[in-house]
């Protein structure tokens, strides 16, 4: 089944996508990066360029190499070019959207293609639910930034067939990342683990404890390569507090993954980090 997997496409052109695009294409596959909105992938293409450009000005990669990668990846705003034998969404976190996603484009492909989602917390099994041969859906979980992250947790749903689940991990592995295979839960392991290094961080914030920036300092200082809220801006406030809303519900409002209100204050501001020039710090 690996050497079937010949075209690959995203769909959401928003850090994790472009991020996974980057990947997809390095390693030799014809990409498509899809996104509803035209200007996001305008961005995302300006983004790629400049990322290519700094990585043959360190000596990273070749001009010869630049050209290949970026030659492997289309875009498109149109959901019927999304003919791909991996599709891997990486848009908003919302279950009703993802379902809707799926199954327009399990419509318009083979039976044989996988679907696979990015989500940071909500369970395969739900996302499988209502998609045509469930048998074939996975979870597929980057991280920001997904070109320099190596983990990639490889999601089993109730339904997901062995085959599809050891193709995928042979397939990630395959881009140079390093492929764990886990069940179906909320949050899986990392964001389910890591969550409360940011909830925490927001309730010492909250409680007046120290700043914002004084808790990433001693964070850093204590090994941390980013605190808390340096890493919010980069993940993005806006989806790092979406897969807290999301993980507080499926754990049925447990206290320990209550959102925090400043960060509902920041994306109601629409602070939402490096993306939009302010969150927590300014850029």
């Amino acid at each position: 089944m690996i050497n079937k997997v010949q075209t690959i496409a995203i769909a959401g052109a928003g850090t994790m996508g472009v991020g996974i695009a980057q990947v997809t294409a390095t390693a030799g596959f014809k990409t498509i990066l899809f996104d509803i909105d035209a200007s996001m992938l305008t961005k995302a293409e300006d983004s790629l360029n400049k990322t290519m450009n700094m990585l043959v000005e360190k000596k990273k990669i070749t001009a010869e190499k630049k050209l290949l990668i970026l030659g492997n990846i289309k875009f498109t705003d149109k959901i019927e070019y999304l003919i791909a034998d991996l599709i891997i969404e990486a848009v908003v976190e919302r279950l009703d959207v993802k379902h809707q996603f799926f199954q327009a484009v399990a419509a318009i492909n083979k039976p044989e293609t996988i679907l696979a989602t990015n989500t940071s917390s909500i369970p395969v099994t739900r996302i499988a639910a209502k998609i045509p041969y469930p048998e074939r859906v996975i979870g597929i979980h980057f991280f920001n930034p997904a070109p320099v992250m190596k983990l990639v947790e490889i999601i089993r749903g109730v339904e997901t067939a062995n085959t599809i689940a050891q193709t995928c991990k042979s397939l990630i592995e395959g881009m140079g990342k390093t492929g764990v295979m886990v069940e179906d839960a909320p949050g899986f392991i990392v964001n389910r683990v890591a969550r409360h290094y940011y909830v925490e961080g927001l309730k010492l914030l909250e409680e007046k404890v120290a700043s914002f920036e004084d808790i990433d300092a001693l964070m850093e200082s204590t090994g941390f390569k980013m605190g808390p809220f340096k890493l919010m801006d980069l993940i993005g406030v806006d989806t790092n507090f979406s897969v807290t809303a999301s993980m507080y519900n499926l754990f049925h409002q447990d206290a320990k993954f209550r959102p925090s209100r400043i960060q509902q204050q920041k994306v109601d501001a629409g602070m939402n980090g490096r993306k939009t020039g302010k969150g927590f710090y300014a850029y």
